[in-house]
């Protein structure tokens, strides 16, 4: 299967394969924290998500890491002249980018911010 087929069968089993990793995770007494990294650009998404997990001794911290138009298209540039990502996945990125406000999320801007600087906004919160 290409990786980046997707229908709603793909879909489905994906979904599924989160739930099943996550609720591992969840109840292995070794973590402390997980950090869940996917493209939510949807609330009904996040949404979905969090209804299969189990929760009960969890805190959870829906966060949406943002950024602005320019550094947005500056990165995913690197990853289509590195032959990572097609070309045309800027301008779809780009559309998306006013959906993240509308979510019920925490909001970070990384615009300008490193990886290490990303995880020290996550750990302060």
């Amino acid at each position: 299967m290409h990786p980046f087929q997707v229908n709603e069968e793909t879909k489905e089993m994906v979904q599924d394969n989160i739930y099943h990793m996550l609720n591992n995770f969840i109840h292995c007494q070794c973590f402390e924290h997980i950090i869940f990294c996917w493209v939510m650009h949807e609330q009904s998404i996040i949404d979905d998500i969090i209804k299969h997990l189990d929760l009960n001794d969890c805190q959870l911290y829906p966060i949406s890491l943002v950024l602005d138009e320019e550094s947005l298209r500056k990165r995913l540039q690197k990853d289509v002249d590195n032959n990572i990502r097609n070309q045309s996945v800027i301008e779809r990125s780009i559309q998306r980018i006013p959906l993240y406000q509308q979510l019920n999320t925490i909001k970070i801007d990384v615009s300008h911010c490193s990886i290490e600087e990303t995880v020290q906004k996550i750990k302060e919160l």
